[in-house]
């Protein structure tokens, strides 16, 4: 068996934040979940429907591995990405970085991992893994799944060589510090005032606040776009409390980023923003509460409530996104 050394195995609510804390912790830079998804200027929104999809799909953050991206340039780490075709030079990639004793990222298919009762493929899921034997593969994921477990590596190959929306080609990642660990103080503003830019100035109607309006004008429609609302109404308020995005469609995240920058700056900007974020989680439980109710009663009102509080939060987190922009022009030392 093999494995790296000084491994803290700590799960944490969503899956890409949960493995950048693994690789982070390794090189000595220990930082709180709601930091790394603010600073990796996680959060967003996405209003996602087509015709291979069963149901539409409502997504509150950047798509996958962009948060890693982010995160790396924001804090100025070495980010090695490694992809290829071939499952031998991908285990190879793999096997490399654990013998040098340095845990690896992985994306991949949840599906095919054991240890996943619930079998949905989803292809952006990440892992930290840190060791391996002749038959089963060591990561970390999130606290919800276990947090330090072990997979069959049959499974952890087949999950790597998935292919669908949001797979990537066997990729694998690691995170190198230079020198002494960054601050990530410095780097705040940038990262939140970057992540406003994006939601404010979204490229098309289905992302950032026009893709919340949106939502809130076709979730009223959903007990229509479906044969078994009992299924797939309850199953998409599931993925917006339960499935990795800390409650809330990401919103709690977020909003303890903006109270931990809080403890950190003085800027009623800033508080601005925390408020609203505040007040936004809190509407994102209801919205998916009154969504889960419409698939198990049947009953449209609920769609149509849900819809009404989708328009009031567009107009809140835009208010709120446009307050924190204003904090790389207005900061208060």
């Amino acid at each position: 068996m093999t494995t790296v050394v000084d491994i803290d195995a700590r799960g944490m609510q969503h899956c890409e934040t949960t493995a950048l804390g693994v690789l982070l912790r390794h090189q000595g830079l220990d930082l709180s979940e709601p930091m790394l998804f603010g600073l990796g200027s996680g959060l967003s929104f996405i209003y996602w429907d087509s015709k291979n999809l069963g149901f539409p799909f409502l997504g509150g953050r950047v798509k996958p591995f962009e948060l890693t991206r982010n995160l790396a340039a924001t804090l100025q780490l070495e980010l090695l990405v490694q992809e290829t075709t071939s499952p031998r030079k991908a285990w190879e990639n793999v096997a490399a970085s654990i013998d040098a004793g340095r845990p690896v990222g992985l994306q991949l298919d949840s599906y095919y991992l054991d240890y996943f009762s619930s079998k949905v493929h989803f292809g952006g899921h990440v892992v930290a893994m840190y060791g391996y034997d002749d038959h089963d593969a060591y990561v970390v994921d999130t606290e919800q799944q276990g947090g330090a477990l072990s997979t069959s590596l049959t499974g952890l190959a087949q999950a790597r060589a998935a292919r669908g929306p949001m797979t990537a080609r066997h990729r694998s990642f690691t995170l190198t510090t230079a020198g002494s660990p960054p601050s990530p103080q410095e780097q705040i503003v940038p990262a939140i005032t970057a992540c406003a830019d994006a939601f404010l100035n979204p490229p098309i109607a289905n992302l950032g606040h026009r893709g919340i309006e949106k939502a809130g004008k076709l979730v009223r429609t959903w007990l229509q776009r479906t044969d078994d609302p009992r299924r797939d109404l309850p199953q998409a308020a599931l993925l917006m409390e339960k499935a990795g995005t800390g409650g809330a469609l990401f919103r709690n995240l977020y909003r303890d980023f903006l109270a931990e920058c809080g403890q950190l700056l003085d800027s009623g900007h800033l508080r601005t923003g925390h408020g609203l974020y505040v007040e936004a989680a809190l509407l994102w439980t209801e919205v998916a509460a009154l969504i889960a109710k419409a698939g198990e009663s049947g009953d449209e009102q609920c769609l149509v409530q849900a819809g009404g509080i989708l328009g009031d939060l567009s107009r809140i987190e835009r208010e709120a996104m446009q307050a924190l922009l204003r904090l790389g022009r207005h900061r208060t030392p």
